[in-house]
C-alpha cells in the first residue's frame, strides 16, 4: 500500500511541474457557492463545486470581456475630434 502511495506522489510531481499556472478568474468563488449548494441539495458538494467552477469561471470571462469592451468604447469616444473634456 505504502509502493502504491509513493509511485502515486512520484507520478503526479512532474505533472503539476508541467502545468504550470492557470487562470481560474471566478473558480474559486463559483465552487465555493456550488459545493454549499451541492451539499444542502443531497450531500452532492463535489458535483455542485464543479459546477460551481465552470459557471463563475465562465461568468467571469463574461463580465471581463464587458469591462474591456467598455473600456475600448470610452477610448474611442475620447479619441474623436471635437470630444473636449
Amino acid at each position: 500500500m505504502r509502493a502504491a502511495k509513493l509511485s502515486a506522489i512520484a507520478l503526479a510531481i512532474p505533472l503539476f511541474a508541467l502545468a504550470g499556472s492557470a487562470s481560474a478568474a471566478g473558480c474559486i468563488k463559483g465552487a465555493v457557492a456550488g459545493g454549499v449548494a451541492g451539499h444542502y441539495a443531497g450531500h452532492h458538494a463535489v458535483i455542485g463545486a464543479v459546477g460551481g467552477c465552470v459557471v463563475g469561471h465562465h461568468l467571469a470571462k463574461k463580465h471581463a470581456q464587458e469591462q474591456a469592451a467598455a473600456k475600448a468604447q470610452a477610448a474611442q469616444l475620447q479619441a474623436q475630434p471635437g470630444n473636449v473634456q
